[in-house]
């Protein structure tokens, strides 16, 4: 029997920065960046930057439940990009780099509105949009790994701790 896993989608601005700290994350299997929330199938990158999809940039989390849960991704999530932005996340500005959470089931959701409650507490005018999961298209080859591959450090994302 393999291990049990579970997915989260997430959208925070350009998926390289978003794959490099969701990846690192204990208990995460595996991650995958590509588009969420549109209406073109199977997008490209060129598509969704410079047409309009309505896709945003987003990032599949698969997931060992007994080791993480969704709550602290979705945390980390918060931690690591504005969610305060509409449409942008430092110099890329678009729609496509909007915040949102794309839940698969109903306490995805539950989760996902508790914490921008708890965020909205603290003060923060939260921007992101939580939405139910749609097709998923995973992005080309060469946005995979995208740091890992080039030996860089993300330039929209830092870590921020808001909890």
């Amino acid at each position: 029997m393999g291990e049990p896993t579970e997915r989260a989608l997430f959208a925070s601005g350009c998926f390289w920065g978003t794959e490099y700290y969701l990846a690192q994350a204990p208990g995460v299997i595996s991650t995958t960046v590509g588009y969420t929330g549109g209406s073109v199938a199977n997008p490209t990158y060129q598509q969704v930057c410079f047409e309009e999809t309505g896709h945003a940039e987003a990032i599949e989390i698969i997931f060992n439940p007994t080791e993480t849960t969704y709550e602290t991704l979705a945390k980390l999530f918060f931690e690591t990009h504005d969610p305060t932005q509409i449409n942008r996340q430092g110099p890329d500005v678009g729609d496509q780099y909007r915040s949102e959470i794309f839940y698969a089931n109903d306490h995805q959701k539950e989760i996902a509105l508790r914490l921008i409650e708890a965020l909205k507490a603290k003060g923060y005018p939260i921007a992101t949009k939580v939405t139910e999961a749609a097709t998923f298209w995973p992005a080309e080859e060469n946005h995979q790994d995208y740091y890992d591959k080039n030996g860089q450090l993300p330039y929209c994302h830092v870590y921020t701790p808001r909890f």
